[in-house]
């Protein structure tokens, strides 16, 4: 046995033997031999290999399908440009603290700096952005016992590091495999050879064991707090109850929506409303990402900021924190609970604005389609939110849900991958799952849409409101009257293609929606499909406008 492959096979090896039950790749030379061990791990049963032919593809779906999961994903690559197309969602999985593998096959050290073909400077490529990396030392053909040890010990070490379990900072871990030739086996070989054996029975090389549980204590709470919930793990926030007394405002991927209040960021925008019913104090779970008024608040001098954070770092973008803890374990102190029930009552009445705003146009619109989609979804579904426009429809105008799941990439809040991570995650939800993404997320990552020959087909629906082109620069300042000349060349970027086309092209079923009588059937249909929905950049803009003024009208009211 060559000394790559006797690397590769117990490297497969020792990350089965620690749990990982979903490996991605896409194809190339110099990772031959890994590829070709996760093969025969597959066709033994002991893992699922998803195959991709774009390595930025391939590297969102383990992103999606360790996100969904919270176990480590391996995504591998062969050497040269390829690993940098893993950089968007390293940068992704480093934000949002998921648990990434990356394994990017290189060059030995003796062909690097010389001009060799596809080779590049790998090692440590990805910065700061992962937890750990490693260039792994080129097996030789000697010492094997010690290789094993090596080689065993860095998989289990990769794995603990990634999931977080010692740190409680989870995230990417990056692997840098130098392989020499010959990279193809030599034998025929079922079982590794005595010496390159693992634990008896299967046990990983080496096995953490978790951190003493947080001892939190209950915070004090004054009478007027607001809870601000962003993205974030929902442990963080384990104190939060339906009998929570204090009101809370929630991101859709937050973990806590179902807390929350409808169109709190309505509210927080409504200028003199807010006026005479500002918090003392505001409690930040997780991190915001997705409202200016949130941030507003949080800047306001007058307000008493605190931080929960399950991780190290804490999100503090406006640099007002007074104080940081780590799990929010639950509160005492009373709750104004005059002031309380105005939040709830002005929450109530902002809904039935936006629904009456909502229902009074015959056509569906992307602002009605984001409250509709999640209202049709079946209970237990999972939901994969677009960055853009999207996910902050959700955020405004849906009625938050228990039964269902929300996952969005808003670590750096990209458009890119999103299809792949949707697909990701759908593979591991134990039902169906749905997606909600504009059109020029849905083109940058039509790859996404490539299944592998043989895989496992997702039961997903991709829904896409298609304004041909950028339409949340409609809504910001690219949008105003005085940039009219430019906005459409480099803002609006229309694209000009038939999506339902595009999908059918890439072997999705695809169909066209135009009315919100005809959305629920199609939603029904099951995946993989495409579901795109015909809406207009402008009218889009000005319906926001309108949203706002009717949710501030009736909070005057």
């Amino acid at each position: 046995m060559n000394p790559s492959t006797a690397f590769a096979r117990v490297l497969v090896d020792e990350l089965v033997r620690g749990g990982v039950t979903d490996a991605v790749l896409a194809p190339g030379s110099r990772s031959a031999p890994v590829a070709l061990a996760l093969a025969s791990a597959e066709r033994d049963g002991r893992l699922r290999l998803h195959v991709r032919i774009d390595e930025r593809t391939a590297s969102f779906l383990a992103l999606g399908l360790a996100k969904a999961s919270g176990r480590p994903v391996p995504v591998l690559t062969t050497s040269g440009t390829a690993t940098a197309h893993l950089h968007a969602a390293v940068l992704e999985a480093h934000e949002s603290g998921v648990p990434l593998l990356v394994l990017t096959a290189d060059r030995p050290p003796e062909l690097r700096a010389t001009g060799a073909n596809q080779t590049i400077e790998q090692a440590g490529l990805y910065g700061g952005a992962v937890r750990w990396a490693l260039d792994v030392g080129v097996p030789e053909a000697s010492r094997e016992e010690a290789q094993n040890r090596y080689w065993r010990s860095l998989a289990a070490k990769a794995l603990i590091t990634a999931s977080g379990v010692l740190s409680g900072d989870p995230g990417p871990v990056q692997l840098n495999l130098a392989l020499r030739e010959p990279l193809m086996p030599d034998d025929d070989a079922a079982d590794l050879p005595e010496v390159f054996r693992g634990r008896p029975d299967g046990a990983p090389w080496t096995a953490a064991l978790p951190s003493p549980g947080y001892a939190a204590t209950a915070h004090r709470l004054p009478p007027r707090t607001l809870v601000v919930c962003g993205d974030g793990p929902a442990i963080a926030a384990s104190g939060l109850d339906d009998a929570f007394p204090w009101p809370v405002v929630a991101e859709p991927s937050s973990g806590q929506w179902a807390h929350g209040l409808r169109g709190g960021v309505l509210l927080l925008g409504a200028g003199d409303w807010l006026a005479t019913h500002r918090p003392d104090h505001v409690l930040v779970v997780g991190r915001p990402t997705l409202s200016r008024p949130v941030n507003a608040l949080l800047a306001d001098p007058a307000v008493a900021v605190e931080t929960v954070s399950a991780v190290p770092g804490w999100a503090d973008a406006v640099r007002a924190s007074s104080r940081v803890s780590r799990i929010f374990a639950g509160a005492d102190g009373d709750a104004d609970a005059e002031w309380v029930a105005s939040w709830r009552s002005a929450a109530e009445r902002v809904g039935a604005a936006v629904d009456a705003a909502l229902d009074g146009s015959p056509s569906l619109t992307a602002a009605r389609l984001a409250r509709d989609v999640v209202a049709a979804l079946p209970a237990g579904a999972l939901l994969v939110i677009g960055s853009s426009t999207p996910v902050r429809d959700v955020d405004r105008l849906a009625v938050p849900r228990a039964d269902v799941t929300v996952l969005a990439n808003r670590g750096v809040a990209g458009i890119d991958g999103t299809v792949s991570t949707a697909v990701g995650a759908a593979l591991v939800h134990r039902g169906p799952a749905f997606a909600l993404m504009g059109d020029l997320t849905f083109l940058h990552d039509l790859t996404g849409l490539l299944l592998g020959e043989g895989e496992r087909r997702p039961d997903l629906t991709v829904v896409v409101p298609d304004n041909d082109g950028g339409g949340i620069f409609a809504q910001l300042e690219p949008g105003q009257d005085r940039y009219a000349a430019d906005y459409r060349r480099v803002f609006g970027t229309p694209h000009g293609r038939d999506l339902v086309a595009v999908a059918e092209s890439l072997g999705w079923a695809a169909s066209r929606v135009s009315s919100p009588s005809e959305l629920a059937g199609a939603l029904a249909l099951g995946g993989p499909r495409v579901v795109v929905v015909g809406t207009d950049q402008r009218a889009e803009a000005q319906l926001a406008t309108d949203l706002r003024s009717a949710a501030a009208a009736a909070l005057r009211g």
